[in-house]
């Protein structure tokens, strides 16, 4: 039934049949009934509860950030039954992002390319929903994606993610560092060692203050060198990082079939998600588990559509997944699929 509605949204630009096939979703949740028949359909049965980062997810398939980047559509991603929601990316000041068209299909591919340039509504926005959420009582494990603003030079971008952190804190469950958007001019800088020193020795000193401190994640690009990924993993260690998201998308186009390369050549500049990142991302969290001893866990992100995906994620080293652009090729079944595994 999925494959008719898709071809159905895909007639639309890309942007646009994301906001329509989720406000449908929305109206469909809008009613007890509608959530309740919505569940019914979508969301897995008889799950076992997993314990990641002293949390206790219902199930371990997650939505990737990026999706419901402005925390408003908590509610219908529970009722498919999502086991938690990455919201954001959260930057303090609202921002419009980058100019449209900024999301493109590779459909021969089942790929996505975006710059959409940290686009949300702003912190405080944000966080008034967040709040409203909190008041459900709900059991969705809600993290956070934070960023800096665009305008925010790299040198003063640890004050970007502390006052996000600072804000968000009551309200979220986990949080992540997003330094590896290829989407921001001069963003993936930060992943150099010394940058990411200040920036999460700025905010453990504000999670230590607390009298809950939560899990601070960092989200790495499947970009890197080995050398740097090995520095990554050595400072991890080090500072007491609780985890890793892998991975962000790729400017690599190398994977691309001969069709996808000609289309991605037409769509410009911007992040490719999807199948071409499958194995370069399962890769890096297997490299990664290796180098760590498995000490650090990870949120496997990348080219997750199928059972067989997911086992291979999980083989490799991570605990739990993250999907994006498996969501918008698979449809809302892909969360009952790959909770089974």
């Amino acid at each position: 039934m999925y494959s008719i509605i898709r071809s159905i949204l895909f007639l639309l630009p890309a942007e646009q049949a994301h906001h329509f096939a989720m406000r449908c979703l929305q109206l469909c949740c809008s009613t007890n009934l509608g959530t309740i028949i919505i569940k019914t359909i979508y969301a897995p049965k008889h799950t076992k509860p997993t314990t990641v980062l002293n949390l206790t997810f219902t199930n371990k398939i997650g939505l990737a950030a990026g999706f419901d980047k402005n925390a408003a559509y908590l509610k219908s991603l529970e009722a498919l039954g999502f086991g938690y929601v990455e919201v954001g990316t959260i930057t303090p000041i609202a921002q419009a992002g980058n100019a449209k068209p900024r999301l493109f299909r590779l459909k021969h591919d089942h790929a996505l390319i975006n710059r959409m340039g940290f686009n949300n509504d702003g912190l405080s926005t944000i966080a008034q929903r967040l709040k409203q959420w909190q008041a459900r009582n709900s059991s969705l494990i809600i993290g956070g994606n934070i960023g800096k603003n665009k305008d925010t030079p790299n040198e003063l971008a640890w004050q970007d993610y502390v006052t996000c952190f600072a804000a968000l804190h009551p309200y979220v469950h986990y949080f992540v560092v997003n330094v590896s958007s290829p989407n921001t001019p001069g963003l993936r800088a930060l992943q150099d060692k010394e940058s990411l020193r200040l920036i999460f020795n700025k905010l453990h000193a504000c999670n230590n203050a607390l009298a809950q401190p939560k899990p601070i994640l960092l989200k790495i690009a499947p970009d890197l060198t080995t050398s740097q990924v090995t520095d990554v993993v050595h400072l991890v260690q080090e500072m007491h990082i609780s985890g890793l998201v892998v991975s962000n998308t790729t400017l690599n186009r190398a994977a691309l079939s001969s069709t996808g390369q000609l289309q991605a050549q037409q769509y410009g500049a911007g992040g490719l998600s999807g199948a071409p990142l499958t194995i370069p991302s399962t890769q890096l969290i297997q490299y990664i588990h290796q180098v760590s001893g498995g000490t650090i866990p990870i949120i496997g992100s990348g080219g997750i559509s199928t059972v067989q995906d997911a086992q291979a994620k999980y083989a490799a080293g991570a605990s739990l997944l993250q999907v994006y652009t498996g969501f918008v090729y698979v449809g809302p079944g892909i969360v009952r699929k790959l909770a089974k595994v």
